[in-house]
């Protein structure tokens, strides 16, 4: 299944239980105080199965972007449909380009795609609210847990885009020691068939 058969759907129309979760085009600060707004317009997501079949690139599937642990803060995200921003697509598409660079398998970790803003790890100052970032624990048969692996990898995806930001590898805040972080920034998208008019 492609995601060009997924129909985009207007945030600001799903049902007001789903739109204090998602908080489409909400102003939200970054952790510099930076103000950007969420993403707005999502693909509908109808069950896991669904999502095991769709693939937004040949090689992902659009369940290995949008898997979320039990540390969720909304039960009403444990449940079906899911949404997910329609950016997802740019960031599968820079996931395939670098697996392709690699030559070998991509692996996310089960907490490292798209996040709704009120997850508890991050929430909506989390680039991963998104649906723009994504932290890979393996390339291969390679664990990235160390700097050689990461800066290794890192500056492979460095290469590909100058849209993307690795995180470079050490402890503390903007930095990594167990996976290697990619991100798009805060990329909002429209698809053509549908109107920003409110």
């Amino acid at each position: 299944m492609n995601v060009k058969e997924l129909r985009p759907i207007d945030g600001l129309k799903l049902s007001a239980e789903y739109r204090t979760v998602l908080r489409p085009g909400e102003a939200e600060s970054d952790l510099c105080g930076n103000v950007h707004h969420l993403p707005r317009f999502f693909y509908k997501v109808g069950s896991w199965e669904d999502a095991h079949k769709i693939r937004p690139a040949p090689h992902f599937t659009l369940a290995e972007l949008m898997l979320v642990d039990c540390r969720e803060a909304e039960l009403l995200l444990h449940q079906f449909p899911h949404y997910v921003p329609c950016a997802i697509v740019l960031l599968a598409t820079f996931l395939e380009n670098f697996r392709r660079e690699v030559n070998a398998p991509v692996f996310i970790s089960a907490n490292g795609g798209y996040r709704s803003p009120a997850h508890q790890i991050g929430g909506a100052k989390s680039i991963h609210a998104w649906g723009t970032a994504a932290n890979i624990y393996r390339v291969g048969d390679t664990f990235l847990h160390d700097a050689k692996s990461i800066k290794r990898y890192g500056a492979i995806a460095s290469c590909l885009s100058e849209a993307v930001l690795v995180r470079p590898f050490g402890p503390g805040a903007g930095k990594t020691d167990d996976h290697l972080h990619l991100d798009l920034g805060f990329v909002r998208m429209t698809p053509r068939q549908c109107s920003e008019a409110t």
